[in-house]
């Protein structure tokens, strides 16, 4: 048996994951079989378990690829934003708007959730830990009202993903990110202290 060099086994993984990617967008996780993630792929099913156990375990790892990358894209708004409110604004309204896009919207917000229960536990305290900091600066800067940032961060968090879920499973997903934008900014609004009138709609 020719043993396969660690370059290999890396691009074997990949091209699973990109292939899982693809088909679970397009047809979903329980329309798909192992047989055609392999075939796809071109790839046998013995590759498919030695990295990554089964077809959930192959899920679980596409969910984290992707939430990886949602988590970059939502940190470079923050990261390169002017203003620390607009910039904390825009992120949320990006998270929201991330679930029309279909691998997000078929594969994070509604698979994952049916099939692992949601996504990680470990993402979801990044999320928090991170958005927390994100708070801390803004009240430390007089532009939030003064509160514990975790449990800000902790509401504000949960209010997105369970508006994400909502926009995701409807088949009226515009028209649904359009309300939750508008309830989104109506909390935000809540959140400073002592908005000026040019600065109510921000």
């Amino acid at each position: 048996m020719v043993r396969r060099t660690r370059a290999e086994m890396e691009e074997t993984r990949a091209t699973l994951l990109a292939t899982a990617r693809t088909v679970f967008t397009e047809r979903g996780y329980a329309d798909t079989s192992m047989d055609d993630l392999t075939a796809q792929a071109h790839l046998t099913r013995g590759a498919l378990y030695h990295h990554f156990g089964d077809k959930k375990g192959l899920l679980q790892a596409v969910v984290e690829q992707l939430d990886a990358e949602m988590d970059a894209r939502l940190c470079a708004i923050t990261d390169t934003a002017e203003d620390g409110w607009d910039g904390f604004r825009q992120r949320c309204h990006a998270y929201l708007e991330m679930a029309l896009e279909p691998p997000i919207q078929r594969i994070v917000l509604r698979d994952a959730r049916a099939v692992l229960g949601g996504g990680s536990p470990e993402a979801q305290r990044h999320c928090v830990v991170s958005m927390q900091g994100l708070i801390h600066n803004l009240i430390e800067q007089g532009i939030v009202a003064r509160v514990n940032a975790q449990a800000l961060a902790s509401l504000i968090y949960g209010s997105l993903t369970e508006s994400a879920f909502w926009i995701a499973e409807g088949d009226d997903g515009a028209a649904r990110l359009a309300q939750a934008s508008a309830a989104l900014d109506l909390l935000l609004r809540g959140m400073r202290v002592a908005a000026g009138p040019e600065r109510q709609g921000a």
